[in-house]
């Protein structure tokens, strides 16, 4: 840099130039303009992160939130942090650089959501919720406030009112997934007659975890304990009936301690 270019730009700066603005001013990419994107960005994405927690997701209405307002803010700095710096010679800061940077880190975020267990995938749907707040908020931080709203209506119509069309448009009964727990006395062959029921019924495996452990059990007689080996089943079933039924016939059953019925906990929400 020379002595004329270095002398001009500090003539910029003794006059005005908008670098050499207030650190608190209201101008320069603080007014009230970018207050109001980032309200906007807030409201919509806690909009969308009430709906995720009242389902009951491992990211809800705080990591929403925060995700949107957070995007909301980088864009802000792209478009006004550096625009400043483009008036000085020699400076070549892009500013649209930030916000690209965005789309790609969030993708760290959506990472951390996605859980693979066995052969099924839980958390896309959340991960993709997530990625699209991430939009939201840069779109209201840019300035298009109207297509953020936008967007933010197509995740309730997707995630709300997608499932309801779906269940009217399938003719048949949905599959239920849920998960059988039985606690049964080994050496009886009980485990084959379960398996040989679930499948008389209608209901198809698709897991099977045990769980044997030796325990001291009084006698019916009460004449003292005995050792006896007990073991601790998990079957993953699935099928279009209820699976009501099969515990109560299960729990007549000699030999078994215990029936429990849960709902299976892999998904991709």
């Amino acid at each position: 840099m020379d002595i004329a270019e270095f002398t001009r730009e500090l003539h910029l700066i003794s006059i005005g130039f908008p670098w050499a603005s207030p650190l608190f001013g209201t101008g320069g990419g603080q007014g009230a303009r970018q207050f109001t994107e980032l309200g906007l960005a807030l409201l919509l994405s806690s909009l969308i992160g009430l709906e995720r927690e009242l389902q009951q997701k491992s990211a809800g209405l705080r990591t929403h939130t925060l995700v949107g307002v957070g995007s909301a803010l980088f864009v802000e700095v792209s478009l006004h942090g550096f625009g400043p710096a483009h008036g000085l010679a020699g400076a070549g800061a892009d500013g649209s650089r930030v916000a690209a940077q965005v789309v790609s880190g969030i993708g760290f975020i959506g990472g951390g959501l996605i859980f693979v267990r066995r052969d099924a995938v839980r958390g896309l749907t959340t991960a993709a919720t997530i990625w699209l707040t991430c939009a939201v908020g840069m779109a209201c931080g840019g300035g298009l406030p109207l297509l953020g709203a936008a967007a933010a209506l197509v995740h309730f119509l997707v995630v709300r009112g997608f499932p309801l069309v779906t269940r009217r448009l399938t003719a048949a009964p949905a599959i239920e997934r849920f998960e059988l727990l039985l606690s049964y006395r080994t050496r009886r062959g009980l485990l084959g007659r379960v398996l040989e029921l679930c499948t008389s019924r209608g209901f198809r495996v698709t897991d099977v975890q045990i769980h044997s452990e030796v325990r001291e059990r009084e006698h019916e007689n009460g004449k003292g304990k005995a050792k006896g080996r007990e073991a601790e089943v998990v079957l993953g079933l699935e099928g279009r009936v209820p699976a009501h039924p099969l515990v109560e016939e299960l729990t007549d059953w000699e030999g078994i301690l215990g029936v429990g019925l849960r709902a299976h906990r892999d998904s991709t929400e």
